[in-house]
């Protein structure tokens, strides 16, 4: 239900929101931790960015970490910024339409029931729920 994109920014930030407090990690790092290829990362990267997610600092000590705290950040707000329609709410079955009440597609019910949990999931989920706080093998400064 969620486009590739919007996992890798989830796996990126779940790392940076288990860093500790003024941590940072260089991109490279990042990269090689998540598994997401540099290039695709740093266009995530700078979408957060330049969203207000994460802080890049240049130089000896630098690199990234989250602008806020982990706990303030609700998944809901990442994937509004890289998914272009509310999830669960595409017609299942027609790609040409939204299902409606009034000209539902056999699966209009049980699709929105998805959608709808899908929705309630990341908007009470934080990063602070979901960051990685295990050896990361991640170069810390």
């Amino acid at each position: 239900m969620l486009s590739v994109t919007v996992q890798h920014a989830l796996r990126a930030l779940a790392v940076l929101a288990g860093l500790p407090d003024g941590q940072c990690v260089l991109g490279r790092d990042l990269a090689k931790e998540t598994r997401i290829p540099p290039n695709y990362l740093a266009k995530i990267l700078w979408t957060l960015g330049g969203a207000g997610f994460i802080d890049a600092t240049r130089g000896s000590g630098g690199g990234y970490r989250l602008q806020r705290a982990p706990q303030e950040i609700r998944l809901a707000e990442i994937v509004s910024l890289f998914e272009r329609h509310p999830l669960g709410r595409s017609c299942l079955l027609d790609f040409h339409k939204q299902c409606s009440e009034a000209d539902a597609c056999a699966a209009h019910r049980a699709w929105q029931a998805v959608g709808d949990g899908m929705t309630r999931f990341l908007e009470m989920t934080t990063l602070a729920d979901i960051a990685v706080h295990k050896g990361l093998g991640i170069n810390r400064i």
